[in-house]
């Protein structure tokens, strides 16, 4: 933790989480979220200072949105998850399903100063990232080998990139992203999203269902992928040459969200938690550390890191997914999906 970090916090209001009085007890609060790189910057930038002002501890518990829902249902006669954090598709599973709770306006103060976009109906739960879902391919691979750069979903149909295209499974956020890519590149139909992201898959060597498909860029399995704009320019930090695409078509708007868990064992301390997430400093440092573009109206950004995260301008190009139809259909996408993609 730098001081730069520490000085940030304290001007930005995390330091407003006091320490318990003297007939208070420190907690233990268990918050679910994202692993890889995510993890990594959600750790250095939030973790330590909020342990510190609240004189609690956290326990981070790392995996995909859908591994979280997938916990809190197991869990949910007896929640041992206090914060989950996970993607805009599976919170609105979560929320339908009752696993959620609805943020305190008076714990939670921070709620006004969030954009539209970010946030949720009935204050279950709150966006406190913003990222794209779109294309990522390897710079150098593909200079040294003569293709240019991808320009929508379709060009990672290439035959020239046989075995070397690693797509997410229909199991992850990215996924459903990718068949929605693919539709929108035909007549708009999931019918056409199928055909078209069927030509794609005869490229892939695997289906990641992790969102973290770092490893493959590292290891040169893979060249191409759709995949989230933080986490690409996370891999492009160290030294990777990954470059970030738009699809011409528009990339889709991919948003984190925090939320209580209903019944949670540390409900007081979840809904601090999900408080400091709006907090600018701890938006910005997020921004720095992990390339997410911030949800409140009042954090700042360095030109240069502004160029490297959704803004105003790019989301203002992307279309959002309407989450409740998506989910409604979604059982009969996998299905199909196993058929006809993931043979």
């Amino acid at each position: 933790m730098t001081r730069l970090l520490a000085a940030a916090l304290a001007l930005t209001g995390l330091a407003a989480c006091a320490p318990p009085g003297p007939t208070a007890t420190a907690g233990k609060l268990v918050v679910a979220g994202y692993g890889g790189s995510y993890q990594e910057a959600f750790e250095q930038a939030v973790v330590p200072e909020f342990e510190k002002s609240c004189s609690c501890e956290v326990t981070y518990i790392a995996g995909s949105s859908i591994d979280t829902v997938a916990k809190l249902k197991a869990q949910k006669d007896a929640p041992q998850i206090d914060v989950a954090l996970i993607d805009d598709g599976p919170q609105a599973q979560a929320a339908s399903a009752g696993l959620l709770a609805k943020l305190d306006p008076d714990a939670v103060t921070r709620l006004d100063k969030v954009a539209r976009v970010a946030r949720i109906p009935g204050d279950v739960g709150v966006g406190f990232a913003l990222t794209a879902t779109g294309l990522a391919y390897n710079t150098k691979w593909y200079a040294e080998n003569g293709l240019p750069a991808p320009r929508k979903l379709a060009d990672l149909a290439d035959p020239r990139l046989k075995g070397r295209v690693v797509l997410p499974s229909i199991t992850n956020t990215y996924g459903v992203g990718a068949l929605i890519l693919a539709a929108r590149e035909g007549d708009g139909s999931i019918d056409s999203g199928f055909a078209g992201l069927e030509k794609v898959a005869a490229n892939a060597f695997t289906f990641d269902a992790t969102a973290d498909v770092s490893n493959y860029f590292l290891q040169g399995q893979a060249v191409a992928t759709v995949w989230g704009g933080s986490r690409v320019e996370t891999l492009a930090d160290k030294s990777f040459p990954i470059s970030f695409v738009y699809p011409e078509t528009g990339a889709i708007p991919l948003l984190a969200t925090a939320n209580v868990v209903n019944r949670a064992p540390h409900p007081e301390l979840a809904q601090r938690f999900v408080n400091a997430l709006l907090e600018p400093g701890i938006q910005e440092r997020l921004a720095a550390e992990g390339y997410d573009g911030p949800t409140v109206t009042d954090a700042h950004l360095e030109p240069e890191l502004a160029k490297r995260v959704v803004g105003s301008e790019q989301a203002a190009h992307m279309q959002p997914l309407d989450w409740r139809d998506v989910n409604s259909k979604r059982a009969a996408w996998t299905d199909r999906w196993t058929k006809e993609i993931e043979q």
